[in-house]
């Protein structure tokens, strides 16, 4: 079975991240995949303290695993969400939006690996050089904020340019993709779409119907006047955002349009009038199924694939 310098680092029987989303990775799912071998994570977003510290005590009920919590740093409630991960000594974070490095120190000083999410090299250098455990190189291929480097330029050069672990995410699905970002440096790999299909998953149905439904061209990126690009399943929203930014909408109006759109889709499952973050990898989600398939299916397709180009190119 595959391992990697990440298995070690993070104490995971896999190097499989499943994807901190906002609204969508909740305790229920982080501890069936954390159960299951890889690294469970709670999506913060920016939802308030007590709901966090909610969320690691259903992890803590199911499993002794490692898991993690991807803490968005723009969130107004970031100072109160980091006090919680501290005092509940949160195994792992990810992080977003932001430099981590003013709580670097006291997230040290309990044990827990910051592992922020990065979309350009620059941003890797000065993240290492605050002191974090290990990086994300997140493509654009990937769901909801995205930087405009996609995966298979981004890992590589992000490998070369650090000397901590490097984990790939962003149109990643399957054992080739987790095959192809070994081959490209990295040490494990991210995935958040095909996991928002997983049964543990307590999104709206709607949702999940939606991206069993999805093709391959179906999500649109949104939002790129405002600074702050957003992959979306295309619906009523994306249509109506897209025509506005054509007209030279100001940019705050459009990020008020925006507000509180996800929780509608995720949760109260407005599927056209909400915001369905979603990969390009979408198109190849073909089914619900239980954490722990997903994550062997993964394992097993990656040794089937290093025993097929073993076969067919090896001496």
């Amino acid at each position: 079975m595959i391992k990697t310098k990440l298995c070690d680092l993070i104490g995971i029987e896999y190097p499989i991240f499943q994807g901190g989303m906002a609204w969508t990775a909740t305790g229920e799912l982080a501890a069936a995949v954390s159960e299951a071998g890889g690294l469970g994570i709670i999506g913060a977003g920016q939802a308030p303290a007590d709901w966090l510290r909610q969320e690691i005590h259903k992890i803590k009920k199911v499993t002794n695993k490692p898991y993690g919590v991807n803490v968005m740093l723009m969130s107004p409630f970031v100072e109160d969400v980091m006090q919680v991960i501290v005092e509940e000594r949160v195994p792992v974070i990810t992080t977003g939006a932001g430099n981590p490095g003013k709580y670097i120190p006291m997230l040290k000083e309990v044990g827990t690996k910051i592992i922020p999410v990065v979309a350009s090299v620059a941003l890797a250098r000065r993240l290492e050089k605050a002191g974090v455990d290990a990086l994300i190189a997140e493509g654009m291929e990937s769901g909801g904020h995205i930087g405009e480097i996609s995966t298979l330029p981004l890992v590589p050069q992000v490998v070369d340019a650090v000397s901590i672990p490097v984990i790939a995410a962003g149109g990643i699905y399957d054992g080739r993709g987790m095959v192809a970002a070994l081959a490209l440096g990295a040490e494990g790999v991210q995935m958040g779409t095909r996991f928002m299909c997983a049964e543990e998953c307590t999104i709206s149905s709607k949702v999940k119907e939606m991206i069993l439904k999805a093709k391959d061209r179906d999500t649109v990126v949104t939002g790129r006047s405002t600074g702050h690009p957003v992959r979306c399943l295309g619906n009523k929203l994306t249509r109506e955002f897209e025509q506005l930014e054509k007209e030279g909408t100001d940019p705050e109006v459009l990020e008020k349009m925006g507000a509180g759109k996800l929780r509608l889709a995720m949760v109260e499952g407005d599927t056209q009038n909400g915001s369905v973050m979603s990969g390009q990898i979408a198109g190849a989600v073909q089914k619900i199924e239980p954490a722990a398939v997903i994550i062997q299916d993964v394992m097993q397709g990656a040794e089937r694939e290093l025993a097929r180009l073993s076969q067919r190119f090896g001496r």
